[in-house]
């Protein structure tokens, strides 16, 4: 399985992309102290994300015919590289250019493309995603959020949880129950858009250990929706979920999440001038993980290029990337320990001290590592 992960590297058509990203990144993080641009996925920042829209640099992937750039997977890898490396805030556009629009693109009808996809391309409607359900762990597929038909469309009942940046959304993306039970596992379950500002929803963030409220709960009583908010064809859900998770978990955005601290980090060894054998080591074990995961990352988006959907191979990148991003603070917090009478910012520790508590949700998001491990076992042969 393994071999299918053959290297490759970023066109020069792409890479062109690079210097037009970083100026508009730096511009945005310019003021912005470390702690803070460690806060990149979570960093809500409409008028940049209307930025980049602006400058053709959202919807990379979609055709010229909907807002798009009609451009590879390789220029959205560019594009995002270069803006978690910056610790730009990218949490407004962030789920919709990534995985709403080609989940639109691909399963929504001509409508559906039509009003959606133009806006999102100009980073004008944001949107979540509706998976995660109170009591069912890591088990998506046991949803018991339920969307019933009626004369008029569809009527939706239940609760979701963990909906990053539901708050600030305007559209959420939700997998719900459309017939049968939990018990009948992938069966009866449909993607339907959900009108964030629909009576009947209420939506309440969740505070977590740093202090930030990115996480929300939502509840949905009697919310009614119009027939045309089903994306796809009803009973595909999990299907086409599937397929959407492999956009979210091979690209950089599970490689770079503790960059900004690595990045403080070495710049703190420079201004004390420590350069001894055991710091040079783990400086050169931390480049040498990124390189290799950077390679693997650009192997997935090699797959993607080519229309195909690697979902073991991203499943691979995520497990592997988060358990590097998840190591980072607690080495860097180790060297700093082992050397107390070295002055150290405030501005580091209090990066260091955001990176370490939000560190153990690496591995959560997207799919904990206990799913993504028995997804690469079936793709091994070994379950």
């Amino acid at each position: 399985m393994f071999d299918t992960l053959e290297p490759s590297s970023l066109p020069p058509e792409d890479e062109a992309l690079r210097s037009r990203v970083r100026a508009l990144a730096e511009a945005a993080t310019a003021a912005r102290p470390a702690d803070v641009r460690a806060r990149s996925w979570q960093g809500f920042d409409a008028d940049f994300s209307r930025k980049l829209g602006a400058a053709g640099l959202l919807g990379l992937t979609l055709p010229k015919a909907y807002g798009g750039g009609e451009r590879g997977p390789f220029a959205r890898f560019v594009v995002v590289e270069e803006l978690l490396s910056a610790g730009a805030p990218v949490a407004a556009h962030w789920i919709a250019d990534r995985q709403s629009a080609p989940l639109i693109l691909n399963y929504g009808t001509e409508a559906q493309r039509q009003f959606y996809l133009p806006r999102i391309c100009r980073g004008e409607l944001f949107f979540c995603i509706g998976m995660s359900e109170p009591g069912s762990g890591s088990d998506l597929a046991s949803v018991r959020t339920r969307a019933e038909r009626t004369a008029g469309g569809w009527r939706v009942n239940g609760q979701k949880i963990w909906t990053t940046g539901a708050m600030h959304c305007d559209y959420m993306i939700a997998l719900l129950r459309t017939s049968g039970s939990a018990e009948d596992r992938h069966a009866g379950l449909s993607q339907l858009i959900i009108d964030l500002k629909a009576p009947g929803i209420t939506i309440r963030p969740i505070v977590d250990l740093t202090g930030d409220a990115h996480f929300c709960e939502i509840f949905f009583e009697d919310v009614d929706l119009p027939a045309d908010a089903l994306i796809g064809a009803e009973g595909e859900g999990w299907k086409q979920v599937t397929a959407e998770l492999a956009f979210e978990r091979s690209g950089p955005e599970r490689i770079y999440s503790s960059v900004v601290l690595l990045d403080a980090w070495v710049r703190h060894l420079q201004h004390i001038g420590r350069d001894d054998a055991a710091v040079r080591a783990l400086v050169g074990d931390f480049t040498a993980r990124l390189a290799t995961l950077r390679a693997m990352s650009i192997a997935c988006t090699a797959r993607l290029a080519a229309g195909e959907s690697p979902v073991v191979e991203a499943s691979l990148v995520k497990d592997l990337g988060t358990a590097f991003e998840q190591q980072l603070p607690v080495a860097i917090g180790d060297d700093l320990a082992a050397h107390p009478d070295e002055p150290v910012s405030d501005e580091l520790y209090r990066t260091l001290t955001y990176v370490t508590h939000v560190a153990p949700s690496f591995s959560l998001r997207g799919g904990t590592r206990e799913i993504l491990r028995g997804i690469i076992a079936r793709g091994m042969g070994l379950r």
